[in-house]
């Protein structure tokens, strides 16, 4: 049996190096723990505290500020809106960096996609924002996002070409009650037909418009007429005459209606004349339909109160989703192949295989990317704040916006502020404490 032979001191020895090792580390640790006690535990803490007190910072209040936040609509509003983000943007956001992981690896120009859905990542939220406030604009000529769809629109619905047009009262048309316009008296041929209208600015003319001519009405076999705008720059003009400077409603059109019924159709060429057959429009009256006059559409107001929350939280996916990408493209290189290849020798189709083999493997990386997101959502507050308008700022206000506003407004109270704040540490640490729990599991393993 062998002996182990002790050399006297050897003990201290070991306690002295332990101790070293101890004080080095030690050494080492302190200027992290200075500084997270300083930008971490410290203003925590004084949150805490302030909370507590009223607006001066004078008058000890216990909970009544938070009492107070419920009864606060905006505050309501945006913990409304803070569930609708927890929800709707880590999802999204994860689902669709999942598709794009997915998807490249079976694309050869996969990298150069990857670089492009990444790249947004490298923009300040800031900026986003004002990409985006861009985008949404309500002007179809300056928002991306209206002219694309004003363009889909009107490719099935045509715009009016008049809107706002209209009659005085001494000309020869009224009101028809449904936004259309009826001639006062039939129409009879060899009689001509003028149809006067205002309200169209001259800027606003369609462009193939030419000056305004004459109705003549010598054929006996047809009605024949003109429609132009009744208006002359700088005054002169007569009212039910075409003027020389006045100009033709190209593509106006006209119907002629007997007894409720449409009998004959035109449309007003360049220069506003139009011809209709008299064996059918002879003795009926002409109308201008509704179609005419419709207001131009405009697109959608995104930044309006019903729309303004999805559109940001668009803008949030747009720039977080290659972030997914990457990660779960990280997990998706790890997977093993022959798993993938041999359900596919069993049958299984490339749907089955994503949902049955792919996205089990990856759960802990897609959890990673979930509970990520969903703590940065928690905290959103930038794109928020720049891409809401004034107008609806309430009703997109989130929990960082309205800490935000209530300790930094025009009727700044620190005391609601702070307790805004420690309401939004409780909403984050729950989500933080999923995500350490799971990542020393993962750690055990």
């Amino acid at each position: 049996m062998a002996t182990v032979t002790r050399t006297p001191g050897s003990g201290r020895n070991r306690s002295r190096r332990d101790g070293r090792s101890r004080a080095v580390a030690a050494g080492f640790l302190l200027p992290a723990l200075i500084l997270l006690g300083a930008l971490v535990v410290y203003p925590i803490g004084y949150s805490v505290q302030r909370s507590l007190f009223d607006r001066s910072g004078a008058t000890f209040v216990g909970l009544d500020n938070y009492l107070a936040l419920l009864d606060d609509d905006s505050l309501r509003t945006a913990l409304r809106n803070n569930v609708i983000w927890l929800v709707v943007a880590p999802v999204v956001a994860t689902a669709l960096g999942l598709v794009f992981a997915v998807l490249t690896e079976r694309v050869r120009w996969g990298t150069a996609f990857k670089l492009v859905v990444f790249m947004p990542m490298a923009i300040s939220m800031l900026a986003a924002g004002i990409i985006f406030r861009l985008v949404y604009e309500q002007d179809p000529d300056r928002g991306v996002a209206n002219a694309v769809w004003v363009g889909v629109h009107d490719t099935f619905a045509e715009s009016s070409g008049f809107p706002r047009a209209r009659p005085l009262p001494a000309h020869p048309l009224k009101a028809a009650g449904d936004g259309a316009f009826v001639t006062k008296e039939p129409v009879r041929a060899g009689e001509p037909v003028r149809l006067p209208l205002i309200g169209v600015a001259p800027g606003q003319m369609p462009k193939e418009a030419r000056p305004a001519r004459e109705p003549t009405g010598a054929d006996p076999g047809t009605i024949t007429g003109t429609a132009w705008l009744d208006f002359t720059r700088g005054g002169g003009g007569r009212p039910n005459a075409v003027d020389p400077a006045e100009q033709g409603l190209a593509g106006l059109r006209i119907e002629a209606v007997r007894d409720g019924e449409v009998v004959a159709r035109a449309t007003a060429a360049a220069d506003g004349t139009f011809t209709l057959p008299a064996d059918r429009a002879d003795g009926a009256v002409l109308r201008l339909p509704a179609s005419n006059f419709r207001e131009q559409y405009n697109g959608v107001e995104w930044l309006g109160p019903s729309l303004v929350t999805p559109a940001v939280i668009g803008a949030y996916v747009w720039m977080w989703a290659g972030f997914a990408m990457v990660l779960i493209g990280a997990g998706l290189a790890a997977v093993p192949r022959e798993l993938l290849e041999a359900a596919r020798v069993d049958g299984a189709n490339e749907w089955q295989v994503f949902r049955r083999i792919t996205v089990p493997l990856l759960a802990p990386v897609l959890a990673v990317v979930l509970v990520t997101l969903m703590i940065n959502v928690l905290k959103v507050f930038d794109l928020v704040f720049v891409i809401a308008p004034g107008s609806a700022q309430d009703d997109a206000n989130v929990l960082a916006l309205q800490l935000y506003r209530s300790s930094f407004g025009t009727d700044a109270d620190l005391g609601i502020g702070s307790a805004i704040a420690v309401v939004l540490l409780l909403f984050v640490l729950p989500v933080m404490a999923v995500n350490i729990r799971r990542t020393r599991r993962e750690t055990r393993r």
